[in-house]
């Protein structure tokens, strides 16, 4: 009996200690799933992923939904966070970069940005919110600066996170789409027709923080920055250097 005893003691412990490892909640940005699921997959922590616009996700955060780290598409909608005391400011880290890329259906290289106007006279372009999704915020300064934008409102269709646009090309609602170059090139469906040009919008950076101050948090940032992450993230397209 003392010895069923001693076993059961001994599994009552393990089982305590497996509950007791702190399961880690993530907020990050629609664009970085797949690339971010890969990284969770190496990760020897246990995290749970919510994906939605930054938009969506920092809003959901202000409004007490129980999120450990947040990982954002933009500045702003962290910065929305900092203002409101919801993150701790100390632990922000910026851990990616995009591009932003026109896709359509076929590939074409003579095709160019100056050629949406014309292109765009009988169909649709997709992108994020422009007044809140992060893309659709770096699209429509891109245009703007190109001086398209005027003559491509009219066209575009606006969704609620960037994938969201890019499964309007994928499903030929729409023949085109803006969409991070990591979007593209992670869906063979479409084709990317051309990147604009860095220089018309604000630099895309992923800027993350903890929520929470739990040390599963601090840990888990650290590991995004370290190698075997960073790795991951650049085989998917995003940038890892020169981000300051």
């Amino acid at each position: 009996m003392r010895a069923i005893y001693r076993i059961w003691v001994s599994v009552c412990l393990i089982c305590a200690a497996v509950s007791a490892q702190a399961e880690l909640t993530v907020f990050a940005a629609a664009s970085l799933r797949g690339a971010l699921d890969e990284v969770h997959q190496s990760y020897e922590g246990r995290v749970v992923t919510s994906y939605a616009s930054s938009a969506a996700l920092a809003r959901q955060i202000a409004q007490g939904a129980p999120a450990d780290v947040f990982i954002s598409a933009n500045a702003q909608w962290m910065g929305y966070l900092e203002d409101l005391g919801e993150v701790q400011p100390s632990t922000k880290v910026t851990v990616l970069g995009n591009r932003l890329a026109l896709v359509g259906h076929q590939a074409n290289s003579a095709f160019e940005v100056k050629d949406l106007p014309k292109v765009l006279s009988d169909t649709h372009l997709a992108m994020g919110f422009v007044n809140a999704v992060p893309a659709g915020i770096y699209g429509k300064q891109s245009l703007t600066s190109l001086g398209l934008w005027s003559a491509v409102q009219p066209h575009v269709v606006q969704t609620d996170h960037v994938r969201a646009a890019l499964n309007l090309v994928v499903l030929k609602e729409v023949d085109f789409a803006l969409v991070y170059a990591t979007d593209a090139l992670a869906e063979p469906a479409v084709s990317t027709l051309a990147q604009l040009p860095e220089e018309t919008h604000d630099p895309i950076r992923y800027p993350a923080a903890q929520v929470t101050e739990k040390p599963e948090a601090a840990a888990y940032l650290a590991y995004l920055q370290g190698p075997d992450a960073q790795a991951i993230f650049a085989r998917h397209g995003f940038l890892t250097e020169g981000l300051e």
